[in-house]
């Protein structure tokens, strides 16, 4: 055979052969509109059945570019530093620069002056306390800080502070300043309405739980329900405990008789707690249930519980 009509027949072939895949896919296509349409005709649960076995006719190309991941970021609060702060600064002097705490101030915060007590004029500092924070812009925070002195006095003070994305750098950025301390908030009605008397079966519960509970004279155990676990405290803070008041939530609290297994009740309890150092009045928040004619500890809570809380 001529090179040439080599050459021919190899030009020829490609145009041949996109016309087979051509007609491949026009022969498909017909065969899917002829089972769509019997489909039609023989109901909505056949049509379901064609268009889930349809072929798919194309794909998205996958994409390599990666997924952006997104990270909450976690707001750093510097209440802690500017306490820390608050207390070099009011325990150091301009006077003394080289001193501990002056030194400890100036390292927190360069550019801030020391003060200038006079001597004898100021009563001891004792405690210095961060009692509230608030984030003004990206980075920038005002920290409250509580100062109580040796004479009950508490002077509040307010401290600039920067900090970093990652909450690992912080920097006081100008002097404290004294303000008003924060207001007293409203306190909503006690849920505990109901006066349990001092005889009654659920008093002498908490009574004998808590002289255990407090003074490790037994075992606490014998005073919880069941799959409850409560440790005393340990070393026993106290020699003896008596109850003073006890109020309910429930009606149930009250009753002269323990009611039927599974009554469930919250209460507060009073007690006296009495040491080697003095009496100390102590209140707990305590829900019992009942089993076999007593009362049983289900859970020494924490807080106060108010109207239209958890219950």
């Amino acid at each position: 055979m001529s090179p040439g009509k080599q050459a021919s027949e190899s030009d020829a072939a490609p145009p041949m052969a996109a016309g087979i895949e051509l007609e491949k896919m026009r022969r498909r296509v017909r065969l899917s509109r002829l089972a769509l349409f019997t489909a039609i005709a023989a109901g909505p649960v056949a049509l379901g059945v064609t268009v889930m076995s349809s072929p798919t006719t194309a794909k998205a190309a996958p994409s390599d570019k990666p997924a952006a991941v997104r990270t909450a970021a976690v707001a750093a609060d510097p209440a802690g530093y500017a306490q820390v702060f608050v207390g070099a600064w009011l325990r150091s002097s301009g006077d003394e620069a080289g001193s501990a705490q002056a030194r400890l101030a100036q390292s927190l915060a360069p550019d801030v002056d020391l003060p200038e007590p006079v001597a004898g004029a100021q009563p001891k500092l004792g405690s210095v306390t961060a009692v509230r924070s608030t984030q003004r812009d990206v980075g920038a925070w005002a920290v409250t800080v509580a100062a109580q002195y040796a004479d009950g006095r508490v002077r509040y003070f307010v401290v600039p502070v920067a900090a970093d994305a990652s909450g690992s750098s912080f920097a006081v950025t100008g002097a404290p300043g004294v303000v008003a301390g924060p207001a007293r908030a409203a306190v909503a009605r006690s849920p505990y309405g109901v006066s349990v008397p001092s005889g009654s079966d659920l008093s002498s519960a908490v009574g004998e739980f808590f002289g255990v509970y407090l003074t490790e004279a037994g075992e606490v155990d014998r005073y919880l329900a069941p799959g409850v676990k409560l440790s005393p405290v340990s070393p026993a803070p106290y020699t003896t405990v008596t109850v003073q008041e006890v109020w309910g939530a429930e009606e149930a609290a009250a009753a002269e008789q323990v009611p039927a297994d599974g009554t469930e009740v919250r209460v507060r309890v009073q007690v006296e707690a009495r040491d080697d150092a003095g009496r100390w009045p102590l209140a707990y928040d305590v829900a019992l249930t009942s089993r076999s004619g007593r009362w049983e500890v289900a859970a020494l809570e924490s807080g106060t519980l108010q109207d239209g809380g958890a219950r």
